[in-house]
Order: C-alpha cells, then structure tokens, then sequence
C-alpha cells in the first residue's frame, strides 16, 4: 500500500480510503490512487475489506426451480446486477418445499450473507409472521403480500388481461386459459386467471368454463397434457392464454401434434418472455413482465437494507413495494402482423 500511496502522490490513508470505497475522496485523487493500483498491480484483500465493514460481500438469492427457464433467467440478471455492485451471489434453490422455504428465513443462508432476495411458492399469507426477520431482506413473487420486507412482484393482473385482449383484437373470441390452480386466492395463477377473466368481461365475451384447464407444475409436459385433454374433448376454442412460457410450448407441441395450425386455427400467448420464446415455431407471443428491472431495483433496495442495517428503525426508509413494467411481445403465435 506504501508503494501504491508513493507512486499516487497521496498518503497511506487516502490509499486505504479509496481501498475501501469511502465517499469522500475527490474523484481525481481516486482517479490517480486506482491508476497507481493497476500500474504496480496491487491486489485487494477483499476478506479483510469484508471483515473491517462487517460485511461478507455476498447475498443470497433463493428461488424455487432452477430448471425452469424464467427462473434461470432471473437468476442470471440478478448475478450481472449484483457484479456491477461489487457482490457475488450464493443460490440456494427450494423446489417449491415449505421446509426449504422456511430454511432460507431462519436456516444458514441469513449467516452466510449480508442479505437475501427470495421468492418464495410454498409459504402463503397464512405464514407472515415467519418474514419478520434480522437481516435484510427482499421479497419477489405473489405468495405473500404485507411483510415487513421489501417487494418487487410483476403486475400480474393487468399484464394477463393485456395478454388476453391482444388475443381478442386478433378476433379471437373462445379462449382457453392453461395453467390455472383451482382454489388459489394468491399466487400467478391466481392473478393471471383474473386478468384473464376481466379482459374477456370488459370485451362483453362469455368465459366458458370447460376451455378453462388446470395444471400442477408449470412444465412443458403438463401444458400439452391440458391441451391434449382439451382438444380431446371436443370443446371449441380459437385461443389459448398460457400462463407460462413453459406451458405455452407445450400447447403449441400439443397443437403441431393435433395437425392444428397456429395461428390460423389457434392462437396462442405465454408469459416470461424467456429466451426460448423467440425459437419456437411459430415463433411465441408473450409478456415480458420486467424481468430486468426486477433484478435490478432488487439488487438496489437489499443493498439499501445492507447500508442501513445498523441504523436505528426509526431513521430506516420504509418499506417498498414495487409493480414492474410490462409489454406484450407480439410474434407469430399470435397472428401478429409485425412479429418482434
């Protein structure tokens, strides 16, 4: 550190200030002190850095399927995010199991990192006094509104029913909804059924119980089992809202299986925008429901958390609750005119 503060024209501590990120170091004598870093190579012992702040320099980030694209999406902004602030990030994945679920709030991970970002599936409204925690924590998803933590969740509701209303602009007018969780109050399914519903009331359309299938996981095998059993069973339908992408390629398996055309016969949207979407064939038609955003405000608000974590309550923000943006991705599935 001599040779670096030597080299710089600075002090030792000044070396140490910008070593150590203080603010409030002029931007060309941090300019020259990082010059002098790279010129003699100096290597930052980020354990002792990490010690000093007492922090660990990593956040978790648990979630409940890896194996589902969306989810490994997510997974990969929330990385690139975290990297520009300087952090890495320890997954931990749940598979949707209460025990696991209740692990990432009161089990190692808390110890392990400066904070988490967690989505959870398998805790519910029922579970909330489980989120009252000592360590900083942002929630994502639909299971559990009304913590005392931050929140990002996508804007479920109006983003199904634009999804449903682009089906109907396309003259679509029996649509069949894959992917439903009879009995769920909360939770996508729940909220996009609902976006559904309203957008075929507000078009004066008649939701017709039997196009309406429910599946248990939201893999690819269970899309095109539903739209198998609903083709198989004779009911007329000239759309399908998947409320999934996963679930959208299997209806269109299902559909090419059938010798259905889409979009001439059926058209189809998913959910997530996942990478997939745009290699299909037809090419998919789906909401992007902010993917990148999320990952970064959630990045932003647990590093808010970490900052704060020794600041009385009375003087910490308050709690944060966020809607992500959405668009809806117009392709081929959907008979549009201008794919993207």
């Amino acid at each position: 550190m001599q040779d670096v503060a030597k080299l710089a024209g600075v002090s030792v501590k000044t070396v140490s200030n910008v070593v150590n990120e203080f603010p409030h170091v002029r931007p060309e004598t941090r300019k020259r002190v990082v010059n002098a870093i790279e010129k003699l190579g100096y290597e930052v012992n980020f354990t002792a850095r990490n010690l000093r702040r007492g922090r660990t320099g990593l956040i978790g980030l648990a979630l409940p399927e890896l194996k589902l694209p969306y989810f490994a999406e997510l997974a990969d902004s929330v990385i690139v995010e975290a990297e520009k602030a300087g952090l890495r990030v320890l997954i931990e994945q749940t598979n949707s199991d209460r025990n696991r679920e209740i692990d990432v709030l009161h089990g190692p991970l808390r110890t392990m990192t400066d904070g988490t970002i967690f989505s959870p599936l398998a805790l519910g409204p029922e579970d909330i006094r489980l989120f009252t925690v000592d360590f900083p924590l942002v929630l994502l998803g639909e299971r559990v509104f009304g913590s005392p933590n931050d929140h990002i969740t996508m804007s479920n509701v109006e983003a199904a029913a634009a999804a449903t209303r682009h089906l109907i602009e396309q003259g679509r007018t029996r649509i069949a909804v894959v992917g439903t969780h009879p009995g769920e109050v909360v939770g996508s399914a729940a909220l996009r059924e609902r976006g559904f519903r309203r957008a075929m009331g507000e078009a004066g359309l008649p939701v017709r119980e039997e196009l309406i299938r429910p599946t248990g996981l939201w893999h690819r095998n269970t899309g095109a089992e539903a739209t198998d059993e609903l083709i198989e069973s004779g009911a007329e339908f000239d759309g399908v809202v998947a409320l999934n992408d996963t679930l959208a390629l299997g209806v269109l398996h299902s559909l090419h299986s059938h010798r259905i055309d889409v979009p001439s016969q059926v058209a189809v949207i998913g959910f997530d925008d996942i990478e997939d979407a745009a290699f299909t064939r037809p090419t998919l038609s789906t909401v992007s429901p902010g993917r990148q955003q999320i990952a970064r405000v959630a990045v932003a608000m647990l590093e808010d958390r970490v900052r704060e974590a020794a600041t009385p309550l009375k003087d910490r923000l308050p709690v944060r609750h966020l809607y992500a943006d959405f668009t809806i991705v117009e392709r081929e599935s959907s008979g549009a005119k201008t794919p993207v």
